[in-house]
């Protein structure tokens, strides 16, 4: 029971952070916090706001799809809901690691990985 508990915890955990990408990504990516936060020029984040507003919608369906793996049953159904997006957040992650910066592996892959890892722990 510990392992799944602890497993609900993390993927609770990467789903706040997803939800705070959105609004990070959203609504601060022109205003001090952002810029800072992606050490962007304003004129850099004026010029890609709508991608990454783009990018911050998506951010908020992987965090809705972790949620919903929370809320749904039965049991199995909610394992298979929650690996996929998981599973989304590691690749997506990988990703932005190899292409953008490797600090986001730690950000947002690392978490993922860690709570997939526990969520199998639990089959």
């Amino acid at each position: 029971m510990a392992v799944t508990t602890l497993a609900d915890a993390l993927v609770v955990v990467v789903a706040f952070l997803h939800a705070w990408f959105l609004v990070l990504e959203m609504f601060l990516w022109t205003k001090p916090f952002g810029l800072k936060t992606f050490k962007n020029t304003l004129e850099r984040a004026q010029a890609s706001a709508t991608l990454a507003a783009n990018q911050g919608l998506y951010n908020g369906f992987l965090s809705a799809g972790l949620i919903w793996g929370l809320l749904t049953s039965p049991p199995a159904q909610a394992f298979a809901v929650k690996t996929f997006f998981l599973s989304c957040v590691v690749v997506a992650g990988g990703y932005g690691a190899a292409t953008v910066s490797r600090r986001i592996f730690m950000i947002q892959a690392a978490p993922a990985a860690l709570a997939l890892s526990l969520l199998w722990l639990t089959r």
